[in-house]
């Protein structure tokens, strides 16, 4: 029978299906067994109107067969099937799709009965990324005759009777012959065969059959015997398909360890349905703890896509945002556009709606979390918080109204860890802004004097120990109107006015002093003043301006930077402290001594904030010197 050429292009376009549509070639059985899906779901559908078919559900299947002898792959359904005119129409003009055309000609409510996988007509073509020489055999339900399709690829294709009992269509694939890149051979093996399947066809809602050799003790016998069986490789019904009733907490354990290889059980899921203009399910898993390259660039998002139970995609990175993307689990919607290799999504409408309503989602289940189970919300917290934290700061801050309540602080409230509600819940009256502090630890922060004084003053101070958390806080500006301050910085918001204006007249009566104090220390500090809040402590280290000690530290730690970032620093002097009186006599009898005293207050203000200090061996040897 005479060699008849591909419509639309053939060469060009089977040429883009095999080498640039699809990114892996192991996609072939995925796209072939979803043919023969949506085959049987054509011959089932057809079964509810007409008593003439005489299958019952339960006799449907996909099979799958290897002959390693032939480097043959057989895929056969007892689907439809196909008479001569629809194997010319459906594989002899490329993009041309026997399923879209049915799911067409259905009414509106018909629709909703039925879902066809299968919508491009190019995913049959997959087969020859894998394949030299494509053979099917298919045969109408209803009708006598079969026919069979043939094909070497792009040169041509021949169709002709052929002979077949049942109704439903044979694929078969002959092998290419394996190279250095690429080992054809694996695809007729029973591991790499049952691989594909439950990576990307499990939750086929027929059974996807082969038949498996095993070896078996011989009746009386010592003996073994090789017996072939046949065994189901899919599952059929997903997890997230089931009445949410009757699906247990260990099922969802078990189903998320083995599907995103943890090793521990997650510590909270989240099942979305959605119904309207756009329909989904979402299965979602909070991880008990961080993957062990999170925090890296190797570190991938992303939810796996599905398709009526089909897998699109492994990880879906535009539906999960950033802040999130600790998350892990699935979506399963048959509303997305995608294209032709079903691989990639094109950007649409429904894909944003899906991933809006996740994150709002996610947001409203972990603050639900927070509140039913602290105890556990706080272990998430200590492994993903970072990750709120950068997403707060992010994007200019446009995620902070949805963020800001599931963040946990260290706080000098009892050492445990608040929430920004619960600080501004306990605020006295007079309190008008929330106070925090930076340093290496919380131990660290409680040492510092202006945090003693808020805390003897009756004000509760956050503690920030992260690199992102004031630059989270400084984004996010303030919280239920109170503004975030360094409590470094606003120690003298304690200050009455009449201790306020004291201070004040103390600083300008000594200004040529504290002015001595400025030189001695040159661009170290901005200036040398009184402080009136400082407790027992003689001196402090203060700043001012947008860079705090903190931020300081972070910015010079990155890489990249051209130059170094400055806070401006100020050394307060503590003028209820003997210290003073000492530096105010010493102005006066000995400015040598001066100067070496205040290169130690300042020395000691640095370690006191937690700053190292820039010339060790000088520090040390003006100590000894006093010493002597």
């Amino acid at each position: 029978m005479a060699k008849k050429q591909f419509k639309t292009e053939s060469k060009k376009i089977l040429d883009l299906m095999v080498n640039s549509i699809y990114t892996h070639k192991e996609i072939f059985l995925r796209e072939l067994i979803s043919n023969g899906s949506d085959a049987i779901d054509k011959l089932y559908f057809r079964s509810l109107t007409d008593p003439s078919v005489s299958l019952q559900k339960e006799d449907y299947e996909i099979r799958i067969t290897a002959d390693k002898e032939q480097r043959t792959l057989t895929i056969s359904d007892n689907g439809c099937g196909m008479n001569a005119e629809e194997l010319e129409k459906n594989l002899g003009t490329i993009a041309r799709s026997g399923s879209l055309d049915f799911k067409s000609s259905l009414s509106a409510e018909e629709t909703t009965d039925v879902d066809i996988i299968g919508q491009f007509g190019v995913g049959f073509y997959s087969a020859f990324m894998v394949s030299d020489h494509v053979l099917v055999i298919s045969k109408a339900y209803g009708e006598n005759d079969a026919n069979e399709w043939e094909s070497s690829g792009a040169d041509g294709y021949t169709v002709r009777p052929s002979e077949k009992e049942s109704a439903g269509t044979t694929i078969v694939l002959h092998l290419k012959a394996d190279t250095d890149d690429e080992k054809y051979s694996d695809f007729l093996e029973e591991w790499k065969i049952r691989e594909l399947v439950h990576k990307y066809s499990d939750y086929v809602r027929y059974p996807i059959r082969m038949l498996v050799e095993h070896s078996q003790k011989k009746d009386d016998s010592d003996e073994y015997e090789k017996v072939l069986e046949d065994e189901t490789l899919n599952s059929m019904i997903p997890i997230w398909k089931k009445d949410p009733s009757e699906v247990t907490e260990d099922e969802y354990s078990a189903f998320y360890t083995e599907k995103f290889y943890d090793y521990e059980k997650p510590i909270k899921v989240i099942r979305q349905t959605a119904e309207g203009t756009t329909e989904y399910i979402a299965l979602l898993f909070i991880p008990s703890h961080a993957p062990y390259d999170y925090y890296s660039k190797e570190y991938e998002k992303g939810l796996q896509l599905y398709s009526s139970g089909v897998m699109i995609m492994d990880k879906c990175k535009d539906l999960v945002p950033d802040h999130f993307s600790f998350v892990r689990g699935l979506v399963d919607s048959s509303d997305l556009s995608l294209n032709i290799s079903r691989e990639m999504l094109q950007e649409d409408r429904q894909l944003k709606i899906i991933a809006k309503a996740l994150e709002k989602k996610i947001a409203s289940e972990l603050q639900k979390f927070q509140t039913e189970d602290r105890e556990k919300y706080e272990s998430f917290f200590k492994a993903f918080g970072s990750q709120l934290k950068y997403g707060v700061y992010a994007d200019f801050g446009m995620h902070k109204d949805l963020l800001q309540d599931l963040l946990l602080f260290p706080s000098s409230f009892d050492d445990k860890l608040v929430t920004l509600k619960e600080y501004v819940s306990r605020m006295p009256e007079d309190q008008k802004k929330i106070y925090y502090a930076t340093g290496e630890s919380v131990d660290q922060i409680k040492l510092l004097p202006q945090v003693e004084a808020m805390k003897a003053h009756g004000y509760e101070v956050l503690f920030l120990t992260e690199d992102v958390d004031e630059f989270a806080l400084q984004i996010m500006r303030n919280y239920r109107d109170k503004e975030f301050a360094n409590a470094v910085e606003n120690s003298e918001d304690l200050s009455t006015e009449e201790e306020k204006k004291a201070l004040e007249e103390e600083n300008k009566n000594c200004a040529d002093m504290l002015q001595f104090m400025k030189d001695t220390l040159g661009d170290a500090v901005t200036k040398v003043q009184f402080s009136n809040t400082l407790g027992d402590h003689a001196v402090a280290l203060t700043n001012e301006g947008p860079v705090s000690m903190g931020m300081e530290k972070v910015l010079n730690r990155m890489p990249g930077m051209e130059e170094s970032v400055k806070a401006q620093l100020i050394l307060e002097i503590n003028s209820n402290h003997e210290i003073s009186s000492k530096l105010k006599e010493l102005y006066g009898t000995d400015q040598v001594k001066l100067s070496d005293y205040t290169k130690i207050l300042y020395g000691n203000a640095r370690l006191v904030s937690g700053l190292t200090l820039d010339n060790p061996s000088s520090y040390s040897d003006l100590i000894t010197s006093l010493m002597l």
